[in-house]
């Protein structure tokens, strides 16, 4: 059942894109004066300052991942965009979630990191290899969007010849639910879960006697209390939790490149000199550059440990990208700074019991990639006359980067 969609909208009321892909005032304003407060129009408490949002994200007594109302509009409403399968749903609390979970980190392990690094690095290759010569690029085209794209196709074990209609497919069920044309973004949402299910599943059924080193492979492998999982759990896991790992990946490495460019053009310079510089940089870009992270929870019982009155049912929503801004955790929050000695405590990827599996494997890339990129390039310029709000696009999560056009200087 398709659970009711929370308009972030109404909740933020931002002016335009532009805003939203940099609402540091808001964030800002909200710490501020409003640190937990209710939204009428949408029935929901949002909550801003760090400890709060930490406590909302892991106190699974008094909040719930099992809810009615989501601000989250990732899948469809036919029965091939759910990802829950009764026997297995993410979207469950402790002890019921750490089977499901325990079966899908199969495919996240230290040992699996290390398999694929070196076909991180032949993605990444390739892909600054097809750049040619060009004098600019469109950076999310030719790399922060492709690079997330081939590298779980290839990890999954699809063929790489597909692995951009995946990406379409992603896209489409990522796709924020907005008032105006509803039904007509449900219907890419339908056939788009429709055309990953139909695609996948044969290649589960295929790979359950040809496994390789592969995730699809892990899954089908993996074990927890005697039970394995079936072909159908495997592809509703892979649609969601690998669909997010392109979206995080690919929004973590164009808001990067966008960062060098606008927020501070010496950054890309000194960790180009210092490439020690550059899993902190990596850190700080997940806590400062990237604010659509944000999550919700449903209220378990009465209670007021968040200093207001909850009641059981309501929606609290946390704001993680809020909750990086800080400045009782983040000496001068708004400030980006990758010489921060504690910036890997953001709470981008989440907290507790839920928090993001793929987190490694967005570092790894970010790492891997930002690396590389750096070796073949000595300078990036901005592009004269560039209007942030003509590129960018609505996602599931909020405002993202759909095109970025940079001047590159060859080594």
């Amino acid at each position: 059942m398709q659970k009711e969609i929370i308009s972030l909208a109404e909740i933020t009321q931002f002016q335009s894109a532009a805003e939203e892909f940099s609402p540091l005032d808001w964030y800002k304003r909200k710490l501020e004066q409003e640190p937990i407060s209710y939204n009428e129009a949408t029935d929901s408490w949002n909550v801003f300052r760090y400890e709060d949002v930490k406590r909302v994200l892991s106190d699974h007594e008094y909040f719930s991942s099992v809810r009615a109302r989501t601000t989250i509009s990732v899948g469809a409403d036919n029965e091939e965009g759910q990802h829950s399968s009764g026997r297995i749903n993410l979207n469950s609390d402790p002890p019921e979630h750490r089977k499901s979970r325990s079966l899908l980190s199969a495919a996240f392990t230290p040992r699996s990191l290390k398999l694929w690094e070196p076909r991180i690095h032949e993605v990444v290759n390739q892909l600054i290899k097809d750049m040619g010569d060009e004098p600019v690029i469109d950076i999310v085209k030719t790399f922060s969007g492709a690079l997330p794209t081939i590298v779980i196709a290839d990890l999954l074990g699809v063929p790489s010849k597909d692995r951009f209609l995946f990406k379409e497919w992603v896209d489409h069920l990522f796709l924020p639910l907005p008032k105006e044309n509803l039904e007509d973004v449900q219907e890419l949402k339908r056939q788009a879960a429709k055309n990953y299910y139909s695609y996948l599943y044969p290649h589960v059924v295929h790979k359950r006697t040809n496994l390789a080193d592969d995730i699809i492979s892990d899954l089908i492998q993996a074990e927890v209390d005697g039970e394995r999982l079936t072909d159908d759990e495997i592809v509703r896991m892979t649609m969601f939790i690998l669909g997010a790992g392109i979206e995080t990946t690919s929004h973590l490495l164009a808001c990067t490149f966008y960062s060098f460019l606008y927020d501070n053009d010496r950054i890309y310079n000194e960790v180009q000199s210092n490439r020690e510089l550059l899993p902190n940089t990596v850190e700080e870009m997940l806590r400062y550059r990237f604010h659509i992270a944000k999550m919700d929870r449903t209220v378990k019982t009465d209670n007021d440990v968040l200093g207001v009155p909850l009641k059981k049912g309501d929606v609290v929503v946390a704001w993680m990208s809020a909750a990086n801004m800080d400045k009782e955790v983040f000496e001068d929050p708004f400030t980006l700074n990758i010489h921060r000695p504690n910036n890997n405590k953001h709470l981008t990827f989440g907290n507790g019991p839920h928090f993001c599996l793929g987190a490694p494997l967005a570092r790894l890339e970010a790492n891997i990639g930002l690396g590389r990129f750096m070796d073949h390039f000595q300078r990036i310029e901005p592009v004269p006359g560039f209007k942030l709000e003509e590129h960018l696009t609505p996602s599931a999560a909020g405002q993202t980067l759909a095109s970025l056009p940079v001047r590159v200087h060859r080594r």
